[in-house]
């Protein structure tokens, strides 16, 4: 199997967690925020090893293989350009988060539909990730990168069909929703296998844009929400616990 299919299929296995992750909605009225500000801190602890791990690094060294003695320069580059670029979609782009309110340009939109965008804008650098982490070619690290985004990806589809429930949607509509936001990682894993396969020469600053648009999505979105409603210690610590999962994973994996 070609690295771009793995990367496909895996960016859209990850992207399903999403929906699975959501199937509890079907069966509970509701989740304290003890919870899920607990499981959504473990998602942002996954995806900050992940950044650390499964992009920085083989960036680096790639970038060495590459370009020798440059590699961190390169990252460091493209880290930041990955940050910027989630910068200008938030500015761009008008949608919304439940705990955080709105964001970007006003718009007409209903609420549920800026939240969608919303999440969207936060999957799509995950996608990316994963497509860029197979691109490499190391399928244990892919693997590994894959695994961690599906982990991360389930609080967070909890976390998007308990509130539309409290909108009046149906269980089964809410679940629904839940699982097409994850649907845009394999567009995002496409996109990122497939540039760095073709252009080999530019899978340093594919994985350092990829880590570089994951670490502004846990700072400016995920940790914030999950302290905003003063439940910042469990939270704290469902990052540490989410942190040490992926790290065991990559190592395990990788």
């Amino acid at each position: 199997m070609s690295p771009i299919t793995m990367g496909i299929i895996a960016s859209t296995l990850a992207g399903l967690a999403t929906g699975v992750g959501a199937l509890p909605a079907l069966f509970l009225k509701n989740v304290s925020d003890k919870v899920l500000n607990t499981m959504l801190g473990g998602a942002a602890g996954v995806m900050l090893a992940a950044t650390s791990f499964s992009l920085i690094v083989p960036g680096i060294e790639y970038g060495n293989q590459i370009w020798p003695g440059y590699g961190v320069y390169v990252v460091v580059f493209g880290m930041l350009i990955g940050a910027v670029f989630l910068d200008r979609l938030d500015k761009w782009i008008p949608h919304e988060h439940f705990v955080l309110g709105p964001e970007g340009p006003s718009s007409a939109l209903k609420r549920i539909w800026l939240f969608i965008i919303a999440i969207t804008i936060h999957n799509f650098p995950e996608g990316l990730a994963v497509g860029v982490g197979f691109g490499t070619g190391d399928i244990g690290a892919g693997s590994s990168l894959a695994i961690g985004i599906g982990l991360q990806n389930m609080p967070e589809g909890l976390a998007v069909a308990m509130p539309l429930m409290g909108l009046g949607y149906s269980r089964w509509r809410a679940v629904g929703i839940a699982t097409l936001t994850g649907l845009v990682e394999p567009l995002g894993g496409f996109l990122g296998v497939v540039a760095v396969t073709v252009f080999h020469s530019v899978l340093p600053f594919g994985l350092a844009f990829a880590a570089g648009s994951m670490l502004f999505v846990i700072s400016d979105e995920i940790i914030p929400e999950t302290h905003a409603k003063g439940k910042s210690r469990l939270a704290t610590f469902g990052v540490m616990v989410g942190f040490v999962i992926m790290m065991a994973l990559d190592n395990l994996l990788g």
